[in-house]
């Protein structure tokens, strides 16, 4: 693809490496087979190559975004089945967040919009906050769940129950492998807090010291609204804190369980170019999954389980991690199935369900649709966000796959899996 940046305009910060992502695209259009975007919408302009454009011309005029470019921007998930299929290689996660800061800065947007991401981001970074809401909502949920757009994505958010965490290891060996660092996260802390503490046995159980690492968000929420400012700033602060946590009790691996994290988490060095620390926190940045996959694990599921396995798009576009997961369960005894379309979205994506309700409940439904004909008796995912979206849509229990392991090494039977709904 040709591009028109003046030498003067690519002096500014960043444009050059967005104008080498621009130039490797070659329109060849594989990309739309696998844009969830495009297969509701059918618009070229809803697509990675029509965004492509969309965001070229955006950048070359150099003036406020229309409302249509904004549009078609605001309704990619950032999914990242794009990159994953691209033959040239085309880095369309820095691309279309770098477009996102741009029309932040760029474009006022009508007063709803800007207060509800407001919204979401000084809630969804504090988890003491957003523990207060959803307090404050659950009794509103059948108002809620009346009203249109996000109100209803929020009233299914606050039926979300409170589970146990299940309690500490019990059995932990003592720690020979090493010493690990563990990312709780923001939202996770306060709706996925049994997962959160399913890691933390799994890994105590097999034999690591685990640190819980200072701070909460990642700057994902922040950096996927266009906050580049923000996000920057937390980023920054994140990677001081776990530098002098490093200094004082090194670890050899940060763990994530939310993929959605994790990639941003492995993007740190990309963040903030230059910086060996940053570096270093992405480097050493593994997902659960990916790390047991690695660890000799003595266990077996307790009961037979056939499991439809969902890979988040973060994992498997974002962090390029397949097979691992997959290989591991089998491993300890699960029946895993195959779910058509597993490539594609289920809606979540982060803040996008509720900015995107319309487009995330037509991927939602078409997901579970499919995962319905696997047969399965449960479903697993690695990603919060994706587990909200699926309890909403289908009716099976959805579970992380970590607490399946957590349950094949002994840990208690995921209280998940007791759960039916009826799907709407």
């Amino acid at each position: 693809m040709q591009t028109r940046f003046s030498a003067e305009r690519l002096r500014e910060p960043g444009l050059t490496g967005i104008d080498s992502i621009l130039r490797r695209c070659v329109h060849c259009g594989f990309c739309t087979a696998t844009c969830p975007t495009y297969q509701l919408l059918g618009d070229e302009l809803d697509g990675p190559r029509g965004r492509i454009y969309l965001i070229k011309n955006m950048l070359e005029d150099d003036t406020e975004p229309s409302s249509a470019s904004v549009r078609h921007v605001d309704r990619c998930l950032s999914c990242l089945a794009c990159m994953s299929t691209c033959p040239a290689g085309v880095n369309y996660m820095h691309l279309v967040d770098y477009a996102r800061a741009w029309i932040e800065r760029r474009h006022r947007r009508p007063l709803p919009q800007r207060m509800l991401r407001g919204l979401l981001r000084l809630v969804l970074t504090r988890p003491a906050l957003l523990h207060v809401l959803l307090a404050c909502a659950r009794p509103l949920a059948p108002i809620l769940r009346r009203l249109p757009g996000p109100m209803q994505q929020l009233a299914a958010v606050a039926a979300v129950p409170r589970r146990s965490r299940g309690g500490r290891a019990g059995i932990a060996a003592p720690a020979i492998r090493g010493r690990v660092a563990f990312h709780a996260g923001c939202v996770q802390q306060v709706l996925g807090a049994d997962v959160n503490a399913a890691t933390v046995r799994v890994l105590e159980r097999i034999g690591y010291e685990v640190l819980v690492l200072p701070g909460n968000c990642c700057g994902a929420v922040e950096h996927h609204l266009g906050a580049a400012a923000a996000a920057r700033a937390r980023v920054i602060a994140n990677v001081d804190a776990w530098t002098r946590v490093a200094a004082a009790r090194p670890f050899t691996a940060l763990i994530s369980n939310a993929s959605g994290c994790g990639t941003m988490l492995k993007d740190y060095g990309y963040l903030l170019r230059g910086g060996e620390a940053a570096e270093q926190m992405a480097r050493c940045t593994r997902d659960v999954m990916e790390f047991l996959a690695g660890v000799e694990l003595d266990g077996r599921a307790p009961e037979p389980l056939r499991v439809a396995y969902q890979p988040a798009c973060s994992l498997q576009h974002g962090q390029r991690v397949t097979l691992a997961p997959v290989r591991l369960l089998e491993r300890l005894g699960y029946e895993l199935v195959p779910v058509t379309e597993s490539h594609l979205c289920c809606g979540a994506a982060g803040t996008y369900n509720l900015l995107q309700p319309a487009l995330a409940a037509g991927l939602g439904r078409r997901k579970a649709g499919h995962i319905a004909a696997a047969g399965a008796m449960a479903v697993a995912v690695g990603n919060l966000g994706c587990m909200l979206q699926m309890d909403r849509y289908v009716s099976l229990p959805v579970l992380h796959p970590v607490q399946l392991v957590d349950w094949a090494l002994g840990g208690p039977r995921p209280a998940r899996l007791d759960e039916c709904r009826s799907a709407p």
